[in-house]
């Protein structure tokens, strides 16, 4: 089997792909992957044949670079003359090329699925689900009349899913009674991130053992036009009982920050060794933290702001596998939080299963499964 994979290229989208990628590749098959940094580096030494993205993969842009990736996947198709397709989710391009050229395609999602489903979940905010559909198929839908291609019919969700699209969070945070579409099904984390740079590492940990403090991992998405969390960064972690090591991930840079401020801002390309040193994470509730937490046994406070994170926040919370974080309080709250025993209870049996899962592996089964 030959397989192309197509991810967005940020490290929430790439670095799983990379994951199923590497996987699919020790099971005996042919992989190539459009890939960058360190992810590429490690696709290239392990035998995949890795070529370089461009700006359509960006997931910044997605909603305006499908007819980009379009051309470019088609290209690379050419190229590689795959039996199968692997692309992440917000890649109408990938979708519709894939179509075009007559490839299954496998998609690979985000912890848990965002759009409507089947079934009495007790789902507080339908309309939220209906609206973010109908505005990735609006996407979808332009890209096709800028083809000339015919327009998707009433069956709508599943123009989206591919072949088969696999989510990488656990059952568990899918609403109680949720019927997803048949397509679906959960893989697991499908984990991977580069080994930690040793010289990175040991200035991160320098600050943390100079400060002294219990830290709180601290991993900031987008703001989405809402509160941003350093108000209260600077407010908790200021002569308080934690220090924070805030990973500042697509966000912009920190304000000026008082120098009583507990805060380590970084942009680094793993979190694993930040994790381990944490008694507990503070997110905005996108995928790769959370279920980084999740995997490391730490507890989470959760503030949403849009995109997945609402969607993800409730279902953490549902689970109890998270609390919410009250941006009215400062630091007390943290406390609380890193000593229920009941949540972290919860964290460290779904840590367990999602390990259990294999995930890399049920990944992989799947897009050998998608060429039969």
């Amino acid at each position: 089997m030959r397989a192309l994979f197509c991810p967005l290229s940020d490290p929430g989208y790439l670095y799983p792909a990379t994951a199923v990628a590497l996987e699919t590749h020790r099971r005996g098959h042919s992989v190539a992957i459009v890939s960058s940094g360190p992810a590429a580096r490690a696709a290239e030494e392990a035998g995949l044949t890795v070529l370089p993205p461009d700006g359509s993969y960006a997931v910044s842009g997605w909603f305006r670079s499908a007819y980009g990736q379009y051309e470019h996947v088609r290209r690379t198709v050419r190229r590689t003359r795959p039996d199968v397709l692997v692309a992440s989710v917000l890649s109408p391009g990938a979708l519709v090329a894939a179509e075009v050229m007559e490839l299954p395609v496998v998609v690979l999602g985000l912890a848990c699925h965002l759009w409507p489903h089947r079934g009495d979940g007790g789902e507080t905010d339908p309309q939220d689900r209906a609206w973010r559909l109908d505005s990735t198929l609006d996407v979808h839908r332009a890209l096709r009349a800028e083809l000339g291609l015919r327009q998707v019919g009433a069956a709508r969700q599943d123009a989206l899913l591919g072949t088969s699209f696999l989510l990488r969070g656990h059952p568990s945070l899918e609403p109680p009674g949720a019927e997803l579409p048949a397509r679906v099904r959960h893989v697991g984390p499908c984990w991977w991130e580069p080994p930690a740079d040793e010289e990175e590492l040991h200035s991160v940990r320098s600050r943390l053992d100079r400060v002294g403090k219990p830290v709180v991992y601290v991993h900031l998405g987008r703001v989405f036009g809402g509160e941003s969390l350093w108000p209260w960064i600077q407010r908790a972690f200021t002569g308080g009982e934690f220090q924070a090591v805030v990973e500042l991930g697509r966000s912009a840079a920190p304000p000026g920050l008082p120098d009583a401020a507990d805060v380590t801002a970084v942009r680094l390309p793993w979190m694993s060794p930040l994790l381990e040193r944490s008694a507990l994470a503070v997110s905005s509730g996108t995928s790769a933290p959370v279920l980084g937490s999740l995997l490391h046994r730490r507890p989470l406070l959760l503030s949403p702001n849009g995109g997945e994170q609402a969607v993800l926040a409730a279902a953490c919370r549902r689970a109890g596998v998270a609390g919410v974080l009250d941006r009215t309080r400062g630091g007390d709250q943290l406390r609380t939080a890193a000593d229920d025993d009941v949540t972290t209870g919860r964290a460290h049996r779904m840590s367990d299963e999602l390990i259990q899962a294999k995930s890399e592996s049920r990944a992989a089964q799947a897009v050998e499964e998608a060429c039969r």
